[in-house]
């Protein structure tokens, strides 16, 4: 991750609400490795309501081994949240809760007996390992959407050894999988590679949805910084994404 100073003089600019949905962030609390706290998640909400977004769905990792999250948990826990979050009084919706979905060596067996959490129309978020490639993946996708799922893989742009310009992305492409870039990809925030390429796949059409992948407010003060960017402010301008649709 590319560390940055952020300039205390920005203020929340709400570029975000041409998007209106969040749909990839970890802040259901003490979950996984996003907000520790609810403290932590209600400032988190704020500042994300102070750039413009008005619903939030919240996608906690489902990953094996390191986070065996159970659908049926994370449901009572977002049920619980979301009380929270009402008596907080925060202008922003919780739609619902749903996950990021590791294809790890765990992932056969969710397939087995699917009892994904899903939003809008079916979609699944799910993602690869952020360093190294598994086998049978293409395989699997193509089993969630023989299941009547919508796949949307989460931060293309932060697979390193999926070259750009290879054969990879534009086959997940013809397939029918969605991508959803990183907005703070946009500006650096995981390294130069990760926002070249996600430049690039916007520019291609590829991007169907952005997300922040909000964990902790390290992350929203990089989003204040980057709603101040001119080249995410032409982004979000003129391009029509279908986070407004969720």
């Amino acid at each position: 991750m590319l560390l940055r100073l952020f300039n205390k003089k920005h203020k929340p600019n709400p570029i975000f609400g041409a998007l209106g949905t969040d749909m990839h962030m970890h802040l259901l609390p003490s979950v996984d490795d996003g907000s520790k706290s609810l403290e932590e998640s209600l400032e988190c909400l704020r500042t994300l309501a102070s750039l413009g977004y008005r619903r939030a769905i919240l996608t906690p990792h489902f990953q094996y081994p390191r986070f065996q999250n159970k659908e049926f948990d994370i449901e009572r826990r977002f049920a619980e949240f979301s009380q929270q979050v009402a008596q907080a009084g925060l202008d922003i919706e919780l739609v619902c809760v749903s996950g990021e979905y590791r294809i790890d060596s765990g992932f056969q067996a969710r397939l087995d007996q699917p009892a994904f959490l899903t939003f809008g129309n079916n979609y699944v978020l799910v993602e690869f390992s952020l360093n190294h490639p598994m086998m049978g993946v293409d395989d699997m996708i193509f089993d969630l959407q023989m299941k009547g799922y919508e796949v949307i893989l989460a931060h293309p742009e932060r697979y390193p050894y999926i070259a750009l310009d290879g054969d990879r992305y534009q086959r997940m492409k013809d397939a029918g999988v969605y991508f959803q870039c990183n907005i703070l990809s946009l500006v650096g925030f995981y390294g130069a590679e990760c926002r070249r390429k996600a430049l690039a796949m916007i520019d291609r059409g590829w991007s169907e949805f952005l997300g922040t992948d909000t964990h902790n407010t390290m992350y929203t003060r990089a989003l204040v910084e980057a709603s101040n960017d001119r080249t995410v402010q032409r982004i979000i301008s003129h391009n029509q994404f279908m986070n407004k649709e969720l």
